[in-house]
């Protein structure tokens, strides 16, 4: 079996445990894991992103993006230089990512500050049609406004939902819309009852895997840095709600994420 860890922060999870890139990789590929996604959240850390991939091109793909929680940090020249990397078109950089809405954090909610993050959504999602590259989604408490925006948006590549913690039905309104959902360390956990069935029911073709190294830690290791070598408890929690064999979930994940994030 192989796996693709679609939604990683491995260059802050390269400064948290002091440990390089190639060791974080070899580190996955123990488990697995022969490919990495690596997203950003700021302007200043589309170099470091584009380091991490630069150093293991054969294992890591990486996306350019502006973060909706960190809103207040960001200018309007941060789309313009977002825009100038895309147009360079380098082949490792398959996705804009992480953009999105964050409703759950009151900081960042207020009018003011929820109206730029809806126009930085809707530039960064125009970006993506123009440069025809997938879009690698944060929504928390947000769905129902993430939802319109994309429906407008008409991506021809569409993307994932990151992260998802929602139930079957928010869910399969963007499955409907050609969107993938992203599985990760939220269905270790026995209480995750809504996501764990909307997984459960959703088409397989549907579902990709990903860790979001550091966070979103898997049952067992709350408190400690995510890292992409516990995709496989995520993996092995899915087979359990699964009626199909391990080996169909793990190639039908694989080929849905080389299909969306691969550059080869």
């Amino acid at each position: 079996m192989r796996f693709f860890d679609t939604h990683t922060h491995l260059d802050y999870l390269s400064e948290s445990l002091n440990l390089s890139i190639s060791t974080l990789v070899e580190n996955a590929q123990k488990y697995q894991v022969e490919k990495i996604l690596v997203v950003s959240v700021f302007a200043k850390n589309f170099e470091k992103v584009t380091a991490c991939a630069n150093e293991k091109p054969k294992n890591i793909v990486y996306g350019l993006g502006l973060h909706p929680l960190y809103i207040q940090q960001h200018q309007l020249s941060d789309l313009d230089l977002l825009e100038n990397r895309l147009s360079q078109k380098v082949p490792l950089c398959t996705a804009i990512g992480e953009i999105g809405l964050e409703k759950a954090v009151i900081e960042v909610s207020s009018p003011e500050l929820w109206k730029k993050q809806c126009e930085f959504l809707e530039a960064q999602l125009a970006l993506a049609k123009k440069f025809n590259l997938p879009v690698n989604l944060h929504s928390r408490k947000s769905h129902d406004q993430l939802f319109v925006f994309l429906k407008k948006a008409q991506l021809s590549q569409t993307g994932v939902i990151h992260g998802f913690a929602g139930s079957y039905e928010q869910a399969k309104r963007f499955v409907d819309l050609g969107y993938k959902i992203g599985v990760g360390g939220t269905i270790t956990y026995q209480r995750a009852n809504k996501t764990r069935e909307a997984v459960r029911k959703l088409p397989l073709e549907s579902l990709l895997l990903e860790t979001d190294s550091p966070d979103m830690p898997v049952f067992g290791f709350q408190g400690q840095p995510n890292r992409p070598e516990r995709l496989i408890m995520s993996f092995n929690s899915l087979c359990e709600l699964r009626n199909e064999q391990p080996q169909i979930i793990a190639e039908t994940i694989w080929q849905n994420s080389e299909r969306l994030f691969s550059h080869t």
